[in-house]
């Protein structure tokens, strides 16, 4: 019972937190986000006063990212997005968000890693994992700017479309180089000879995964679809959404062992596509409710975010956000220059004005830290890729975010 207490204290605590940031949003003027991760450092700061301890670890947040979180922010995010258009634009979506996201991660990966050069602190797996963490992209500032601007439906399906195939990519990724490291770890393995034997078979190791996340989605998604079909309650369908969200994730990551973040993308896509009927019946609160359900999740890992910060990270690791900054930046623009071209072979070609949105407004947010929160603490480099994920996050907030609308105003989109 005492266990039971404790995790409903420290619910209501980063519950609590997550309400003040959104007031402190709303009196800056800033976004949501920026304002739950300043909420999170005070709260922080305040536990010592209070002489409470919230149980939140490092080490104990794996659990809570991947099979809680990331679910309803993934299903949520996919709910949104208008399925004919989507469809329209798939070629380009997959191009950038498959070989994009490949490419960015080794970029990204190659200048964090010479540009620290430490081959015993910083190997090429501690690399590699930064990479993966960092094509994950949220361009939920850039969106909101385009809406507000009635921006071309087409762009903003675009932007959103490819952060989301992005975001499950880049999960994949994280995952199957994470493997790699800990199994090094824990066998005390060469780490150069666990990558070049992961390497090998990762060809077939993504293929499988990511097209098995992708069947199993549209089943599950179709069977959500039926059984909304069925019921015709506006009640039970929010309530079938809702565990299509964590079922689908289940059956496809511990049953299947394929993507369960593709899974839940997927069956959100199928599930509204085959609905798109009862958006005005007995489905007229179901975007109201993801609303609200991305809201508390989104501020709750910003609140995490923030009491897990440490001010040690910027005075002794500040070389190395500098570093991971400048190669998050480059990567992103470079893989978006070099394939955006290749699209008019796959869809319809991307103007180059978008290419400027997708390469600046590819922001490093929710997905990125929920990714490296979920870091393994034994991992001996695990507080230097935490430091370099948070810099980038930080720049993305205070300096990408804030700009995006003169870029948007400048482009005239």
């Amino acid at each position: 019972m005492d266990g039971v207490t404790t995790l409903v204290g420290q619910g209501l605590y980063m519950a609590v937190a997550a309400v003040f940031g959104l007031a402190i949003a709303r009196l800056l003027g800033r976004d949501n986000t920026l304002g739950c991760l300043i909420a999170g450092v005070l709260a922080g700061m305040l536990l010592p006063v209070l002489d409470y301890d919230t149980g939140l670890r490092a080490e104990n947040l794996h659990h809570l990212v991947f099979f809680v979180i990331l679910p309803v922010l993934i299903f949520g995010s996919a709910w949104k997005i208008d399925p004919q258009m989507l469809f329209q634009w798939l070629g380009p979506i997959i191009l950038l968000s498959t070989l994009g996201v490949v490419v960015c991660m080794l970029i990204t990966a190659a200048l964090v890693y010479f540009g620290i050069y430490h081959p015993e602190g910083f190997p090429w797996l501690a690399a590699l994992l930064t990479g993966a963490i960092l094509v994950a992209t949220d361009p939920i500032a850039v969106v909101t700017r385009l809406r507000e601007r009635d921006a071309n439906g087409e762009l903003l399906t675009l932007v959103e479309g490819e952060s989301l195939f992005n975001d499950a990519a880049a999960i994949v990724l994280f995952t199957f180089v994470l493997g790699i490291a800990t199994h090094s770890v824990m066998e005390g393995a060469s780490a150069t000879g666990e990558l070049i034997t992961g390497a090998g078979g990762f060809s077939l190791y993504f293929s499988a995964v990511f097209f098995g996340g992708l069947a199993i989605g549209a089943i599950c998604g179709l069977l959500t679809a039926i059984v909304i079909l069925f019921i015709a309650s506006a009640g039970a369908a929010l309530m079938v959404l809702v565990l299509a969200a964590f079922g689908s994730f289940y059956l496809a990551e511990h049953v299947v062992r394929v993507s369960g973040i593709l899974s839940v993308m997927v069956c959100a896509i199928v599930a509204r596509a085959c609905l798109r009927e009862q958006h005005e019946s007995f489905l007229v609160h179901a975007e109201p409710t993801w609303e609200w359900l991305e809201l508390l999740f989104n501020a709750l890992i910003f609140v995490i975010m923030g009491l897990v910060i440490t001010f040690d990270m910027f005075y002794q690791q500040w070389l190395a956000m500098l570093i991971g900054i400048a190669a998050a930046l480059g990567a992103r623009a470079l893989a978006i220059f070099m394939l955006a071209p290749l699209a008019r072979f796959v869809g319809p070609p991307i103007p180059k004005s978008w290419r400027l949105v997708l390469s600046w407004g590819g922001l490093r947010g929710v997905i990125a830290v929920a990714l490296v929160l979920s870091l393994p603490t034994d991992l001996p480099y695990w507080w230097t890729v935490q430091s370099i994920v948070f810099g980038v996050v930080l720049f993305s907030l205070l300096v990408q975010g804030t700009s995006s609308t003169r870029l948007i105003r400048k482009l005239g989109l």
